[in-house]
């Protein structure tokens, strides 16, 4: 294959050599007197030896001055875009040959890159030695332009130093392994830190994925903490809405309502501030003072955020926890009233998270859409910003032909050839080094100027957000339909955050423009230049240097200029064939992302049947807890289970973000070797043989760089999956743990009711012993029975006459605190004219005034209606109260009464009171208001006396509401049960 490229190159310059030593008229005169033909021959022959390798030399000599000096003077934006820079210069080589079927010049090169499994573009600069080696000092220079810890096994361009074609074929053979070695120096790849999108776009780094990807965990996490404080809003709201509907207020400013709703805001802005704190301490993970980051220093962080956030939610869920006993111990709210609140609590939380849920998704998604959106308009910036880099060395390559012609031709010698290469060199890539300085420069003043902007737009709209969610509260503070008031509530939330979000996309498309306008700007400018420098060599310095005219000195510029304008149309034509391979990649990029999404979906959704099923497995089993504990432990389950799954579907999207910065360098390669073929495939309308095979190479080379790409994104998915995984196991461990304790809570709530049914079966057996024993006792007499007898009737009596004053006092008091209250209201709301009777003034037209009237009439009576209903409800509310708590306490003493009379009637009897002591140990814990209100179905049978709440862990300290009840069931009707064994009593006194 070289033999056949070198004699293609031999004869594609054989007759420049001939013109080149074609022997003068007067050297033939003696060569005839000589009288030799064979000497002739031989002269000729001499001849062509002698003069066909010259320009071969002199023209590799001027390409590789041309590329050293491009070494030492390179563009910064190039120096540190080594992509960008074998992008953009892979067509130079196929530009030195006018003929567009003359063979590729770097054919020998591709050969060798092919069979060493590595591939070598043509748009390389420091290419291998024909013995496989290469220049240190130039490998050198070009290391000099990585990245801090950057690897270079990401690059196509490294050394394959002096293998040899067995080892060469040995290391493709096992190139695909999956190296841990490789994973590491991968994971320290460094990259630029960045904060916001348009530092993106004037960041020197090659990584533009790694910095948007980067940027697209920030939005993930931005989303997290939006959504938390939201649902911390929407719990405060759902708390107030229970204790209103719990603890009816008098006023507004109820100092027990106030101190509930303050606890509750002071512990969740504690939870946000200790929160803030850790997540602050996370993001100065190796920060230091550089302003690179490492891949593996992201992964870390997004690791440490997902503990500290299933930590938070857990405090979260402890904290709803304890609301029922912060009511009970600090509030001395009954048990019941406390557990009602849980259970309307649980209920419209759940909603929330269904709301959250949503949200989460739809917002993900346009995450998602913005990412890409960044990612295209990163690219259009890095191509604007190397087109001066095309035109710099399309212009160097046709200045460089146009001065070897002049050199074969004898005008210049080598050497002032190579100083105007070198000056021209210099100046071209100077003036692109300019390019880039000035558009970093000015790029930072805009970038800085559109961070201004976006940070006085969005203090302004948090100002708007507040002040919106101000409002909505106070005008939705009578609402009488909850779920009706979460959904609105979420609405005027999420448009808050599509509002933040619009203003940031507005902002990233200014500053894009902007920057694409600057580079549009600088470009012109540079071209000028360009031409100003191409006009100087050719009009002032060639005519003095060669003699040439100034007419043919033009014709030199004018070919140049054409030769320019030909390379920079190629060059055009394979920017449009990279930008559809882009935007190929961009649609495959997306295609995994929604892949992603959907097994995302299946996984949350396999979690929660797997969870729910454990749970109804469990509670199947305990068959002594009551339905109402049952839906309560599965309602309790269902709100955690929600925001388990929801932090998790944000973990996963991380997760898939963290693959795709992975598998950002085995990409970029892969998309680079697609770009090379398919300029291999454009360069040339003719191929021969060897040229097709070598292009069939490339393609299975991309096949294959393809299918390893593949694998390699299963095994970082897997990689990464197990700890998407470790991290569900540990939320279903806390998850696991609260409905444990759920569970135990009901069980010995279960187990208390249970104890509580047999203590009472106790005391009426022990009732039944007393009878007897009393009836058959020598002790008690008829007198003595009758004295305790009455006893016990007058001290009934004088505890329900104390109730009865009680009850009345309290009712009239309740009526006139409503009458108060009525006219208050009715003054309040309607002392002034309504603005229906300001508007008839006005009026000049009796008919407008007349409807006007009646509608004002209209609406202030139906105002006046929804006033006097709600001031009746709140008063039934009130007299209810009062009610429940007269009734505890006449329940409290009803059942002293009876313990009294039971114990000096066992006295009397000399009967033992060892049996009575469980009971009576449970009078100190009923004084307590437990009870609930008396809208109980009808009477539960002796045998079962707890009411439908026996199951509440809480109300385990108080058993002795539905016992006392039936005591004073049995007292009211005229002391039934104190008769039985007192008429037995007086016969057996009385023989």
């Amino acid at each position: 294959m070289a033999r056949g490229a070198a004699a293609c190159g031999s004869d594609a310059r054989l007759p420049l050599g001939r013109d080149a030593v074609r022997p003068a008229p007067a050297l033939l005169a003696p060569a005839v007197l000589l009288g030799a033909a064979l000497g002739l021959g031989l002269g000729l022959w001499l001849g062509c030896r002698a003069a066909r390798p010259r320009p071969r030399h002199q023209k590799d000599d001027a390409q590789s001055l041309l590329k050293n000096l491009e070494s030492n003077v390179q563009d910064p934006s190039e120096t540190g875009s080594p992509s960008g820079r074998r992008k953009r210069h892979a067509q130079t080589s196929k530009e030195e040959a006018v003929d567009e079927c003359e063979p590729s010049f770097n054919s020998n090169i591709t050969a060798f890159a092919l069979k060493a499994k590595v591939i070598y573009p043509i748009n390389q600069k420091f290419r291998p030695l024909a013995d496989g080696s290469s220049n240190p000092s130039l490998h050198e220079n070009l290391k000099q332009a990585i990245l801090p810890n950057q690897p270079v096994e990401a690059s196509p361009s490294s050394s394959l130093g002096s293998l040899s074609q067995a080892e060469k074929e040995e290391c493709s053979s096992s190139s695909s392994i999956h190296s841990t070695a490789s994973d590491d120096r991968f994971l320290s790849r460094t990259f630029v830190r960045v904060n916001s999108f348009p530092e993106v776009l004037i960041c020197e780094s090659v990584d533009l994925d790694l910095c948007i990807y980067n940027l697209h965990l920030k939005d993930l996490l931005r989303l997290d903490t939006a959504l938390r404080r939201e649902k911390h809003l929407m719990f405060i709201q759902i708390l107030k809405m229970c204790l209103l509907d719990l603890l009816p207020k008098k006023k507004s400013d109820d100092e027990l309502y106030q101190r509930i709703l303050s606890k509750q805001e002071n512990d969740l802005e504690e939870l946000e501030k200790g929160l803030q704190v850790k997540l602050s301490n996370t993001e100065m993970l190796g920060t230091g003072d550089s302003e690179y980051i490492t891949l593996a220093d992201v992964e870390k962080k997004e690791r440490e955020y997902s503990e500290q956030l299933i930590d938070n939610m857990e405090a979260f869920w402890k904290q709803m926890e304890n609301i029922q006993h912060f009511l009970m111990d600090q509030f001395k709210c009954s048990s019941s009233k406390a557990r009602q609140l849980m259970v309307t609590l649980t209920e419209r939380m759940i909603a929330a998270e269904g709301l959250l849920h949503d949200s989460q998704d739809l917002q993900a998604l346009d995450a998602l859409e913005r990412t890409m959106g960044r990612v295209h308009m990163a690219k259009t910036i890095e191509s604007l910003k190397l087109q001066i880099q095309e035109e710099t060395r399309c212009r160097l390559a046709a200045l460089s032909r146009s001065l070897e012609l002049l050199t074969v031709e004898g005008r210049l010698s080598g050497r002032q050839k190579e100083e105007l290469l070198a000056q021209q060199h210099k100046a071209f890539w100077g003036e692109a080094e300019r390019f880039g300085r000035e558009f970093v420069q000015r790029g930072k003043d805009l970038v800085k100027a559109s961070l201004v902007h976006q940070a006085e737009g969005t203090a302004k709209l948090k100002l708007a957000r507040e002040e919106e969610q101000r409002g909505f509260l106070a005008e939705a503070q009578l609402t009488s339909d909850p779920a009706e008031f979460l959904q609105a509530f979420h609405e005027v939330l999420e448009r808050q955050r599509l509002a933040q979000s619009y203003l940031e996309e507005q902002e990233d498309v200014r500053t894009t423009e902007a920057m694409a306008v600057l580079c549009q700007e600088l470009y012109r400018s540079t071209v000028e230049t360009f031409q100003k420098f191409v006009d100087v060599l050719f009009l002032q310095t060639l005519p003095g240097m060669t003699g040439l005219s100034q007419a043919d000195c033009e014709n030199l510029r004018q070919e140049v200029q054409e030769n320019t304008a030909w390379q920079l149309g190629k060059s055009d034509r394979f920017r449009k064939q990279q930008w559809e391979l882009f935007q190929d990649l961009l649609e495959q990029d997306k295609q995994v992302w929604m892949e992603e999404w959907t097994l995302s979906t299946v996984l949350q959704t396999h979690l929660r049947d797997g969870h729910e099923s454990i749970v109804h497995q469990v509670l199947g089993r305990f068959g002594g807890l009551s339905e109402e504990s049952t839906w309560y432990i599965l309602q309790g389950h269902d709100l955690l289970l929600r925001s388990a799954l929801r932090r998790l579907a944000l973990r996963g999207s991380a997760i898939t973000t963290l693959t795709h910065m992975r598998l950002a360098g085995k990409k970029s390669l892969l998309q680079e070797l697609r770009e090379q073929h398919a300029l291999e495939q454009g360069s040339s309308q003719c191929l021969d043989e060897h040229q097709w095979q070598l292009l069939r190479a490339l393609e299975a080379r991309v096949v294959e760089e393809a299918s390893r790409l593949e694998d390699e994104a299963q095994q970082t998915q897997l990689q990464l999956q197990q700890q998407l995984l470790a991290e569900a196991q540990e939320a279903g461990r806390l998850l696991q743990e609260h409905t444990e304790r759920a569970i135990g809570q009901a069980l010995l709530a279960h187990a208390r009711n249970a104890a509580t049914k047999s203590r009472a079966k106790d005391w009426d057996d022990f009732k039944r012993v007393l009878t007897e024993a009393a009836v058959e006792s020598v002790y008690v007499t008829s007198a003595g029975v009758g004295r305790l007898v009455r006893a016990y009737y007058q001290h009934i009596g004088r505890v329900m006459q104390d109730h009865e004053e009680r009850r009345l006092q309290h009712l009239k008091t309740l009526q006139g605190e409503r009458t108060e209250n009525y006219k208050l209201q009715t003054k309040q709301g309607f002392g002034d004219p309504s603005p229906g009777s300001k508007a008839v003034n006005g009026s000049g037209e009796a008919c407008t005034a007349v409807h006007q009237r009646m509608a004002a009439q209209q609406k202030k009576f139906l105002a006046q209606f929804t006033v006097h209903q709600r001031i009746r409800l709140d008063a039934w509310k009130q007299k209810a109260r009062a009610m429940d708590h007269l009734e505890a306490q006449l329940e409290t003493q009803l059942q002293e009464a009876e313990q009294s009379f039971v114990s000096e009637l066992a006295a009397l009897a000399r009967v033992p009171l060892a049996e009575s002591r469980p009971f009576s140990s449970k009078r100190g814990s009923s004084e307590k208001p437990v009870r609930t209100r008396r809208k109980k179905p009808p009477p539960r049978e002796k045998g079962n006396p707890g009411g439908p709440t026996d199951d509440d862990p809480a109300a385990g300290g108080h058993p002795s509401g539905s016992l006392s009840s039936k005591r004073l069931n049995q007292q009211e009707n005229d002391a039934g049960d104190g008769e039985s064994p007192k008429k037995p009593l007086k016969e057996r006194s009385h023989p």
